[in-house]
């Protein structure tokens, strides 16, 4: 536990805090964009540790939370059909779709089944040659490399019985569009450790220079937190927009090769929506057209499926950090995790779901 441990370590913490608090000069606009990020900094009460100093408003970083209303519709459809095993994260279960969602799917007779990795569906589809397995796909950079090895190995071992409902997303296009939005509030970016452990940060200098905004790749851990806010404070200080490392004992500048070429191999580059936002151009991945047989969303025919978000949801503004869960009228009333509204308040990442468990415990290493 030494290598994290020193990254929880309350003393550390609260000296970054008062360095943050040290060279500030007036109160600044952060965003990070991790859903991950989101929950640490809300459970240690890291938001009210540099409130002064910062504002930290909640990005797109959640992938349960971005996946759109259609995607879920077409899920749902999917998996209604007989002879169907539906496979899905759990998180995926109870995010509502237009009329229905997974869990109600599964209650009413549908086999719909929890995994923990994309492999898992894969060995679903060897032990029951006569079922079709369809493996629910979602996922930033992070998720990607997985999920594309489950279709090639499909393919190479000709499972046919086996396809994916794919709606994987992309970091930068989704920090382009909050940066070029009229109104646009936030001056640094926390990047998304995950995501640039497989990609690495060099396509976020463009969005820094472009925007003169700077971007810190962050860690998940406290310690990595502040000293990521620390490092944008002493950026917007001095005046300067760089992308800056320090998730350095998982980041590299360049990423993972190997994870990046089986991401090529199976997927391209597409236009995708992203729930509650729309579609924002060249955002996500779609399977190539040399693996149609496991697409199940052509496989099934369900392209044009899907309807419109719920009334009283705000999570697209959530999603796009134009406003906080608690601003929502339905946050904690029409919207809880057990009753939600939008996936937001669904996913162990989601920004609701965070200010829901956490903001009534204040103060490091207040919460469980």
């Amino acid at each position: 536990m030494k290598y994290l441990d020193e990254y929880r370590d309350p003393e550390w913490a609260r000296r970054l805090a008062g360095m943050i608090a040290e060279t500030a000069t007036r109160r600044w606009v952060v965003m990070e964009v991790c859903g991950g990020q989101t929950h640490t900094l809300m459970r240690y009460g890291i938001d009210e540790m540099v409130g002064g100093q910062v504002e930290l408003v909640h990005g797109p970083g959640c992938p349960v939370c971005v996946t759109p209303v259609e995607v879920v519709d077409k899920a749902v459809a999917i998996a209604g059909r007989l002879g169907v095993i539906f496979v899905s994260y759990g998180d995926m279960l109870r995010v509502p779709g237009t009329r229905s969602d997974l869990y109600r799917v599964k209650a009413e007779g549908g086999d719909v089944r929890v995994v923990y990795s994309p492999m898992d569906a894969v060995e679903l589809a060897r032990r029951n040659p006569e079922r079709r397995v369809v493996f629910f796909g979602i996922g930033f950079e992070t998720t990607a490399p997985g999920n594309a090895m489950a279709v090639w190995k499909a393919r190479r071992e000709g499972l046919t019985n086996f396809s994916m409902l794919a709606s994987h997303v992309l970091v930068p296009p989704a920090i382009d569009m909050i940066l070029a939005s009229p109104g646009n509030r936030v001056q640094g970016f926390i990047g998304p450790g995950h995501v640039c452990t497989v990609t690495g940060y060099a396509d976020y200098e463009g969005l820094a220079a472009k925007y003169r905004t700077p971007i810190v790749v962050g860690g998940f851990e406290p310690v990595d937190l502040l000293e990521a806010i620390l490092m944008l404070v002493r950026q917007l200080e001095q005046g300067r927009c760089e992308v800056e490392n320090q998730y350095a004992r998982s980041v590299k500048r360049l990423g993972n090769a190997a994870a990046q070429k089986v991401v090529a191999e199976v997927f391209e580059v597409a236009d995708r929506p992203w729930r509650g936002i729309g579609t924002i151009p060249r955002s996500g991945l779609r399977i190539r057209q040399e693996y149609v047989p496991w697409d199940a969303e052509r496989v099934y025919e369900v392209e044009d499926i899907g309807g419109p978000e719920p009334e009283g949801c705000i999570s697209a503004e959530v999603l796009q950090g134009r406003k906080k869960p608690e601003e929502c009228a339905e946050f904690g009333r029409g919207c809880t995790p057990a009753h939600p509204l939008g996936a937001p308040m669904v996913s162990s990442e989601g920004a609701c779901a965070a200010f829901y468990l956490y903001r009534r415990r204040t103060g490091f290493g207040s919460a469980a």
